[in-house]
């Protein structure tokens, strides 16, 4: 792997995006930035978040990461992953053939990713949502949510 990865950071930036796909229908994170102490992602989304959606978003989080569910990988070839998963960020180099790397946060989030991760999501701590808001000048507009864990 070429970058560090926080391994509880990483795993709540996959419950995080599902939980954004789930409660609000926007995809996941176009670019973060994972840090041990406090992370960003941001999102193509045309608005901030209510203070409701915010509070549900982080409930939804921690609900998720206090369930324990396992975080599995798994290598599988690319005709068979781009079934499951959406691959527009894998470089076009990569043959049909090639393994693809899978991570699956129990039955919650499943999404092709190089980076390390917890074994259990009960591993992780609490989420935190410190601050959300639109970019400024953006278009499309970016919604970008800042997190911890604790």
């Amino acid at each position: 792997m070429s970058k560090d990865y926080d391994p509880q950071m990483h795993t709540a930036e996959h419950v995080l995006n599902q939980s954004m796909v789930r409660l609000l229908g926007c995809g996941r994170c176009f670019s973060s930035h994972l840090n041990p102490g406090k992370s960003k992602c941001d999102y193509h989304f045309a608005r901030d978040l209510t203070p409701e959606e915010a509070a549900g978003l982080e409930k939804q989080v921690n609900k998720i990461l206090a369930q324990d569910l396992p975080v599995r990988e798994e290598m599988i070839p690319r005709r068979q992953a781009e079934k499951l998963v959406n691959l527009s960020k894998l470089p076009a180099s990569v043959g049909p053939d090639e393994p693809i790397r899978i991570v699956r946060v129990g039955d919650y989030d499943i999404c092709p990713c190089i980076g390390a991760h917890v074994e259990r999501t009960g591993q992780v701590g609490s989420f935190r949502l410190v601050s959300h808001g639109l970019l400024e000048g953006q278009e499309p507009p970016v919604l970008r949510l800042r997190f911890r864990i604790e």
